[in-house]
């Protein structure tokens, strides 16, 4: 009896560990930002500048996706240019949720170019979480 749960308690483990190793890329440290207001570009970009700095050539791809009311402010190119500038420089992809644009009314030809317009900004983190992406929404 101890010998078989010893070995179920070792083949719970050993399949834990396997997922785990399954969804995270140890090659690369990805990450996924959502969030719902403007402002808080500003920490995140300095979180990924962080990041980059502690991870080095682990460091890999960084998304941030901007979805809700918010997105009306993304038109501002004025303020926007700060923030797409550092991300650019922190290697950090800005994206903009599609949905979000279409519910407030915002024409995607108003936000910068350099910002991607995802179908729908949830989906989109919720699918690279799968892809093993460290992910948290603001």
């Amino acid at each position: 009896m101890k010998n078989s749960i010893l070995v179920f308690t070792a083949f719970i483990m050993l399949f834990s560990i396997t997922t785990n190793a399954q969804n995270h890329n140890p090659e690369k440290n990805n990450y996924v930002v959502l969030t719902k207001k403007i402002p808080q570009l500003q920490p995140i970009l300095i979180t990924a500048e962080e990041l980059k700095k502690e991870d080095g050539h682990h460091f890999g791809d960084f998304q941030v996706i901007v979805c809700g009311q918010t997105v009306k402010g993304l038109t501002d190119k004025e303020q926007m240019q700060k923030f797409i500038q550092r991300a650019k420089k922190a290697n950090v992809a800005l994206k903009a949720c599609g949905f979000s644009l279409n519910k407030f009314g915002v024409d995607p030809k108003e936000i910068p170019s350099e910002m991607e317009v995802v179908e729908n900004g949830i989906l989109y983190d919720f699918q690279l979480q799968k892809k093993g992406y460290f992910s948290i929404d603001l």
